[in-house]
């Protein structure tokens, strides 16, 4: 019989007869494999069939499906015989992985699997790009290209000839699917067409792959304090659950850093571990060696496990061999590491809580022994449901033992129960009452005195207070709504009734020691930060809000206020601005009227003089590509109770992107009251979809005993799609 052509709506007709045609050959060669075919679906804007040669010929926008794969091309042809289709002009192939092969020309078998390919390019699932002379496939999961080129980089638009940023030109390249790996033989690596390195044998993972056993991108860099010096990173996918990076640290000046971090999911959580350790000179407080060798490290975890719906427990802990490892090998600038043990839980409105801590104070002249263990803090709350008249009861219990191989010893059980209820009146007043009755007990030793630190030498003593409190708040929100904005203004005033006196000198102070007063807690019943102190005697709070919103989001508020105290309260310390009958007043300015500008104002100022104690001001400036933060802090007397000498401080961060792939990047902090730089540093980066390169320079100010002042670099080129 000879060719004869047929228009689309046979299509159809000569599918079910080419598969009717085929079923007897399929027989006479009684291949099982054959017998199985996946059906194929075959359209085409003209198809022939020759019975003589038991061919199918289909021209003009040919789609072929089979399986998941997809066949198109300008022309197919289809030959029985020995189950081969031939395809060619603008073929593309499209895989079950995403991927696309598009070629000049394909011979395919075994249901589009095997075959020889010439003039192929490859489009990888991340839009990375192979191109080759020829290909042979297996199986639908081995491709070996010939002569062929790979890169991940976008091609000129305005010449695509020209060769993109970074390429790998190979003598072959083997992509296994199944294996997830893509390997190169005589491998150049060529930036903007030239070359920059060879090597005969790598591989990398495939797209597909998140996580693969390898090499990461090496950083580079050079520091005054330990030379030059280069990461290599290693990552050991161990299972899916499970990887271990490796991250030896080589310098010239202190040898090897050998670093680790350790990651494991399980059927009920997850943690984390890493650290350092290296063996070195031994160095005194000067920065001098000593002649002998040491080694010096450090060790960090955290860890979280669900024990049922309501209860889960984990860990957190941070060590360091010593006061100054941290800084001088740049991993951290904690002063104080803490270490945690914690169980804790949630059922509706309570939430109950155990911790065990333990500190390693790095401050010089603080000797170890005074530092506190927490064995162990026990936290209980309850918030009840409303009850008949609208209020609600809630209960706070709270048990802590600390210990010190060398000073005050604590053992505390504090309970506090309240009742809270909140009244709205007939012209939109809010009140709040609320009253509260809390009892501390206390056995202690060794008392140290809170005026000069000195111990009483009390011995064992039990010691506690009582305490009964009242309190009414009253609000009155004032609210004008416009067609673009909305305005509120809302006068608030509270008073608190409680007895005066009630923190004994026998009552160590743990946790209340740095008070900190502002607007956050102008309103607090209670403004010291832990329980150790408690805020006593009779007072009254006074203050205003407001704010303009828009309905785009955009808005300006405000908060002042005041307090007033029937008595003198000297438990607060002389620098919180609570210690006079009159407090300091403080407030809080707050313009944000577009995502572009975000500035907070927040002030303390003296009542009596009007001068300033407390000043911060944070400015957040343009889009999130040309972005400026400054920071300023003014402390006229330092929040603590050795009240320190007055502290200003600036703190400018930058971020420009000049270009569509270059940024440039700084950070400047300064101590304007010692004049004196802290931290200077800059950079710049290009980034685009297939090379990140990152450049800093910084320079630290500080001196801590053998840390001295250093300017670090560090450099960091990654090649993306190269799984690092």
């Amino acid at each position: 019989m000879s060719p004869r052509p047929l228009n689309v709506v046979a299509r159809v007709l000569l599918v079910l007869a080419w598969i009717g045609c085929a079923a007897p050959f399929a027989l006479a060669q009684v291949n099982p494999r054959e017998l199985k075919e996946t059906p194929v679906r075959l359209q085409a804007d003209q198809i022939t069939y020759d019975q003589n040669l038991s061919t199918v010929t289909a021209s003009g926008n040919v789609e072929i499906v089979q399986g998941e794969r997809t066949l198109l091309a300008d022309q197919v042809t289809y030959n029985q015989a020995i189950d081969q289709v031939t395809a060619s002009g603008n073929v593309v192939l499209q895989e079950p992985t995403g991927e696309v092969l598009f070629a000049d020309y394909m011979e395919l078998r075994n249901e589009l699997k095997d075959g020889m390919i010439t003039g192929i390019r490859v489009l990888l699932s991340d839009e990375s790009r192979f191109a080759a002379n020829s290909a042979e496939r297996e199986e639908g999961v081995r491709t070996e290209l010939n002569q062929a080129i790979y890169s991940p980089c976008k091609l000129c638009e305005d010449d695509p000839t020209k060769a993109p940023l970074w390429q790998v030109k190979a003598s072959k390249v083997v992509h296994d699917s199944e294996a997830n790996i893509i390997e190169y033989k005589h491998a150049v690596l060529e930036f903007y067409g030239i070359p920059v390195a060879y090597t005969p044998y790598f591989y990398h993972p495939d797209p597909t792959v998140e996580r693969k056993t390898g090499l990461l991108a090496p950083i580079f860099g050079r520091s005054t304090a330990l030379g030059l010096e280069a990461t290599t990173p290693f990552y050991w996918a161990i299972a899916p659950h499970r990887d271990l990076t490796i991250s030896p640290r080589f310098t010239t000046e202190e040898g090897v850093i050998l670093g680790a971090e350790y990651r494991e999911r399980t059927a009920s959580g997850k943690f984390k571990l890493d650290g350092t350790i290296t063996y070195t000179d031994e160095r005194d407080d000067n920065n001098d060696t000593t002649g002998d060798e040491e080694f010096r490290g450090h060790a960090r975890g955290e860890a979280l496990f669900n024990i049922d719906n309501q209860w889960r427990w984990g860990f957190d802990f941070f060590r360091a061999s010593d006061d100054t490892y941290l800084k001088r090998y740049d991993i951290s600038d904690s002063d104080i590491l803490t270490s945690r043990l914690f169980s804790e839980g949630f059922n509706g409105r309570n939430f109950a809580a155990a911790n065990l801590y333990e500190f390693q104070d790095l401050r010089e002249n603080l000797p170890q022994d005074e530092v506190p263990f927490i064995l162990p803090l026990l936290q209980f709350q309850h918030i009840g449901e409303p009850e008949y008249f609208g209020g609600r009861f809630n209960l706070d219990a709270n048990g802590l033992l600390l210990y010190r191989p060398d000073g005050t010893d604590s053992r505390r059980v504090s309970l506090s129960g309240g009742w809270q209820r909140t009244h709205i009146g007939p012209l939109g007043s809010v009140f709040n009452f609320t009253a509260q009755l809390r009892g501390d007990a206390y056995w202690v030793n060794d008392v140290a005195d809170e005026a000069d630190g000195t111990n009483s030498g009390s011995g064992n003593e039990f010691t506690g207070r009582f305490l009964p409190l009242g309190a009414a708040e009253w609000r009155y929100p004032l609210v004008r709504r416009g067609e673009r904005f909305r305005q509120l203004i809302e006068p608030i005033a509270s008073i608190v009734v409680s007895p005066d006196g009630n923190n004994p000198d026998s009552i160590p102070n743990e946790d209340s020691v740095s008070v900190e007063f502002d607007d956050t807690n102008l309103f607090s019943l209670n403004r010291f930060p832990g329980l150790d102190r408690v805020e006593t005697g009779s007072r009254a709070t006074y203050g205003v809000r407001g704010g303009l919103y828009g309905r785009d989001g955009g808005f300006a508020s405000f908060t002042v206020g005041q307090s007033l105290r029937y008595e003198d309260d000297n438990t607060f310390p002389g620098s919180s601005g609570l210690d006079d009958q009159l407090s300091d007043v403080v407030g809080r300015i707050t313009i944000a009227p577009t995502d572009y500008l975000d500035y907070v104002f927040r002030m303390r100022v003296d009542p009596t003089d009007l001068k300033l104690r407390r000043t911060e001001s944070y400015l957040t400036l343009g889009p999130e590509d040309y972005r400026l933060k400054v920071n300023y802090v003014n402390l006229a007397r330092e929040l603590a109770v050795d009240e320190l000498t007055s502290r200003e401080e600036i703190n400018i961060q930058a971020r420009a992107k000049i270009t569509e792939h270059w940024s440039v990047l700084g950070e400047y902090r300064r101590d304007l009251a010692e004049s004196e730089d802290l931290f200077a540093g800059g950079g710049v980066q290009y980034l685009d979809e297939c090379f990140d390169m990152r450049l800093f320079v910084e320079r630290k100010f500080t001196r801590d005993r053998d840390v001295e002042p250093t300017t670090n670099v560090t450099f960091r080129v990654r090649l993306k799609h190269f799984g690092s």
